[in-house]
């Protein structure tokens, strides 16, 4: 028997790399032997990433490597290809997929320059509060455990029909809990969850950066301030690594909820992505009734 194990194909313990723990959870939905990590976590900064050691060793072992694209890691990830030295994560090559590119973003622009602040121009990258983009990943995901290891296509199918149908039964479920917030305004920090107000039909009626990539300023908080006092917001979002003073000022002064959203996978309440989104609708809903305006 342990020579049997021993030499069973170790094709299928790839190691994955992704960018982001979005597509770690969504990995481990699909390939359960890989080993995967994610280079940051919920309560970081998707832009801004230091090229440490330890994320260097893992990505030049990495066969697979997933990120969302869409420019999101261009302030971090070309470096840290260049420092890792691996030949099949490097852009082009076929471990390296961007999930952007199995998606149709929201926000594109034609055109991008300095004065617009930290835009990108390929569009939205937070798509992971999409499910039907998720899906979309999903699918080219599997496809490229496919072509990286053929031997167990049955099993990485397997796994893609087992998530597809456990993902759209809880996506009929959450949209039927999360009904009464459409309609709903909010002002919430970036566009982080522009793809979660899309989906549910809430409206982001203010943005707490007066610039994407820019921190609240004093003018601009007052500016969103006379905005609560002309229209109705339910409330003031934002994630767990954006600075919450700027959220918290304004939410005082306008008696609004100031609501904290979990942004991915691996926080409290949220270990995985089902109980991602299963969190963020209900703790939406929870404000909603504190504050059904």
């Amino acid at each position: 028997m342990l020579a049997a194990l021993l030499a069973a194909p170790q094709a299928w313990a790839l190691n994955i790399f992704t960018c982001e723990p979005e597509y770690a959870a969504l990995a481990k939905e699909l390939a359960p032997e890989a080993n995967v990590s994610s280079a940051t976590t919920a309560l970081q900064d998707p832009h801004h990433v230091q090229a440490r050691p330890s994320l260097i060793s893992k990505l030049r072992r990495a066969d697979l490597a997933i990120c969302a694209g869409a420019e999101l890691e261009v302030g971090w990830l070309p470096m840290l290809q260049m420092k890792a030295n691996n030949r099949k994560v490097r852009d082009g090559q076929p471990g390296m997929l961007y999930a952007a590119e199995y998606v149709d973003t929201l926000g594109k622009l034609d055109k991008v320059d300095r004065s617009m602040g930290d835009v990108h121009a390929g569009g939205n990258p937070h798509f992971h509060f999409s499910p039907q983009r998720m899906l979309s990943v999903a699918e080219a995901v599997t496809a490229k455990l496919v072509e990286l290891d053929p031997e167990h296509q049955s099993d990485y199918q397997a796994n893609l029909a087992d998530f597809s149908q456990r993902w759209s039964q809880a996506t009929t479920r959450w949209e039927a809990a999360a009904a009464p917030l459409k309609g709903k305004k909010v002002i919430a920090y970036h566009t982080s969850f522009q793809y979660l107000f899309d989906w549910l039909g809430m409206e982001q009626a203010g943005d707490l950066e007066p610039k994407p990539g820019l921190p609240p300023t004093t003018g601009h908080l007052a500016q969103l301030l006379k905005l609560t006092e002309s229209t109705p917001i339910m409330a003031v979002i934002y994630t767990g690594y954006q600075d919450g003073r700027g959220a918290q000022w304004l939410g005082q002064r306008a008696k609004i909820p100031v609501l904290q959203l979990p942004f991915g996978p691996g926080v409290e309440e949220a270990d995985d992505l089902f109980q991602l989104y299963d969190t963020n609708i209900r703790l939406l809903l929870e404000t909603l009734e504190s504050n059904d305006v």
